[in-house]
């Protein structure tokens, strides 16, 4: 049995018996019921998640994955590709965007390089490489079966490798030129649409390319012809390392009953991956913003997420997440402090 075969057969449902506990607490708290919104949502579905009344989430990490692109010589991103190594220097540091958001939380971050188009290992980041960068999917897959297989199964590994190290809340994130592309590729060939509907201008492509950029995936679809009910074989066609990695960390979160939180619209296309293989996990996800791309809210739409934070935000890496971090906290204080109608007179 392969690693995601195993992992899978590993995913239950939520608990319901402990979501139960935790609506009749919220519904004793100090407040007119529902009246803290989200908030409320968030702690009942941890502890579904947790299978517990009561849970910790102080401790917390960001695992980030780094990936270049064979389709970034199609020009569809306005940066150089080599953005992808120097930024991916920083995350160590912790002086870029996920990095600094991170301090300020109180989480880790941990970048894990699974394709970055350079030979040296860089300091502070784990060598996972798979190769340098994916081929060009406008001329042919993104990669073999065999790589999409292992680019899922090294996020299930890492997302096991930091729960047995007691992380309690996981967000996923990516660093990659380029990456926007794929990520559109996979939301249109799973929700069935035209990739203009979904095709935006990643960390800042000229709107008068978007519509070449469109064409791109476009015609990567039409070469590749990816099945869009097999998971593995849309991430193999038009994929990318880092997006197959965020998909094995769902995975390997859900089967250890770990809330994984997404970031913006590559994690998304990631989580579209995830679902397609086991439907289940959906439900461990917790949707930190809207990304500001247009295909957003229609992969979000499809698995039935809905993000608490609207922000503008487009950066990646990460940072959504761990910016949502401080809220998942402040969900699970005050269900766990505030005071119940029992424990004081308030004539109710």
């Amino acid at each position: 049995m392969s690693l995601i075969e195993s992992i899978c057969k590993n995913i239950y449902p939520l608990d319901t018996r402990f979501m139960e506990q935790a609506q009749a607490r919220q519904d004793r708290l100090i407040k007119p019921q529902g009246s803290l919104g989200k908030l409320e949502e968030i702690s009942i579905q941890l502890a579904g998640i947790y299978g517990s009344k009561y849970f910790d989430t102080t401790k917390k990490i960001v695992l980030s994955f780094a990936c270049d692109h064979g389709v970034y010589e199609e020009g569809v991103a306005p940066n150089n590709q080599n953005i992808t190594l120097l930024q991916s220097m920083n995350f160590p540091k912790k002086i870029n965007g996920v990095g600094t958001i991170s301090k300020f939380v109180g989480s880790d971050v941990q970048l894990i390089d699974v394709g970055i188009n350079c030979d040296e290992p860089i300091e502070g980041v784990i060598d996972c490489k798979i190769r340098k960068s994916t081929s060009n999917m406008a001329k042919g897959p993104a990669m073999t079966r065999q790589e999409a297989i292992r680019a899922i199964e090294i996020g299930i590994e890492m997302s096991e490798k930091y729960i047995q190290e007691d992380y309690k809340v996981i967000g996923i994130g990516e660093m990659g030129i380029a990456n926007t592309t794929p990520s559109a590729a996979i939301i249109s060939v799973i929700a069935g649409c035209d990739p203009q509907e979904v095709t935006g201008m990643g960390a800042g492509l000229k709107k008068e390319l978007l519509q070449h950029k469109a064409q791109v995936i476009r015609t990567a679809i039409e070469i590749n012809q990816p099945n869009p009910i097999d998971g593995i074989d849309i991430l193999q066609k038009v994929g990318g390392f880092e997006i197959g990695s965020m998909a094995g960390v769902i995975l390997g979160c859900s089967a250890n009953r770990v809330p994984v939180v997404l970031d913006g619209f590559i994690s998304y296309a990631a989580a579209l991956i995830a679902v397609n293989i086991n439907p289940r996990c959906k439900d461990y996800m917790i949707a930190s913003h809207y990304s500001a791309e247009p295909g957003a809210k229609k992969a979000l739409s499809m698995m039935e997420l809905e993000p608490f934070l609207d922000m503008d935000m487009r950066l990646g890496e990460g940072s959504g997440a761990a910016l949502a971090f401080n809220i998942i906290e402040a969900s699970d204080f005050v269900y766990k402090n505030m005071a119940t109608f029992d424990e004081i007179d308030m004539g109710r």
